[in-house]
């Protein structure tokens, strides 16, 4: 099945419920108009693929061979620009424009970003080790532990070690597509995905799940202006019956 794909913002998390009650924590993205700007064909570079770019900065943050290569699309220079295989390139044409109407609700997608950075850290945080006891007595609290045997008196490789935590490429996989606002261009996914605040996510097809859509789920909407006829006469007899009372006063 082919792939399709899409670049955005992570703006942070929220939670939804359905009309049954249900309720759903979404992670809500930012989905600016994404614009094809380059296509790659098996012919050309050895396989299929589409270049994306998304978020216009100003012209003077981009060099000679970026404006050459946006040029060719008739876009502004772009921020991010990321790559999405497994596309028919056959339904793209250089300089379309895609929303967030890419994907629909129920779809599975997979989202990857850089997750948050956690500086240095020891063993116990970084890879979930337990610690020794904390009493005075003991020489042992949140150290490494041992290192290996006496023979071959060396640490081998791969060996779980205090370092730097975080920041680094991560993909959470089956994810379901709650809500699609093309008004807002901002796309509800279910769950958490990688990365802080305002950090750039690629949304793409789920490669596992790619035949699995659920069911749309009904969302309450508390946007509406409506005045229920019920509400309004409770208005209308409260009113009535401050106005009462002022003339007695």
């Amino acid at each position: 099945m082919e792939r399709k794909g899409i670049l955005g913002r992570k703006l942070g998390m929220t939670q939804v419920f359905t009309k049954d009650g249900k309720l759903i924590p979404v992670t809500v993205v930012e989905v600016e108009p994404n614009v094809v700007t380059q296509i790659k064909t098996v012919e050309t570079d050895g396989y299929d693929a589409i270049q994306l770019g998304f978020e216009t900065k100003r012209e003077k943050l981009s060099n000679k061979a970026q404006k050459g290569h946006l040029a060719k699309a008739n876009t502004a220079p772009k921020r991010f620009m990321k790559e999405i295989r497994g596309v028919d390139v056959s339904k793209y044409s250089l300089g379309q424009k895609l929303n967030v109407e890419v994907f629909e609700e129920g779809e599975m997608v997979d989202v990857s970003g850089i997750s948050k950075g956690k500086g240095f850290q020891g063993v116990i945080k970084r890879y979930n080790q337990s610690r020794g006891p904390m009493g005075h007595g003991s020489q042992y609290h949140r150290g490494v532990g041992s290192l290996g045997t006496m023979r071959p008196m060396r640490v081998f490789k791969g060996k779980k070690l205090p370092g730097h935590m975080g920041h680094e490429a991560v993909t959470v996989q089956n994810l379901e597509v709650i809500s699609v606002i093309p008004e807002e261009n901002v796309i509800l996914i279910k769950g958490n995905v990688p990365g802080p605040k305002k950090s750039l996510v690629i949304i793409k097809s789920a490669i596992k799940k790619s035949n699995v859509k659920k069911d749309k789920q009904e969302l309450v909407s508390y946007e509406t202006n409506e005045v229920k006829e019920d509400d309004a006469d409770v208005k209308t007899a409260i009113d009535d019956e401050n106005a009462s009372q002022e003339v007695n006063e």
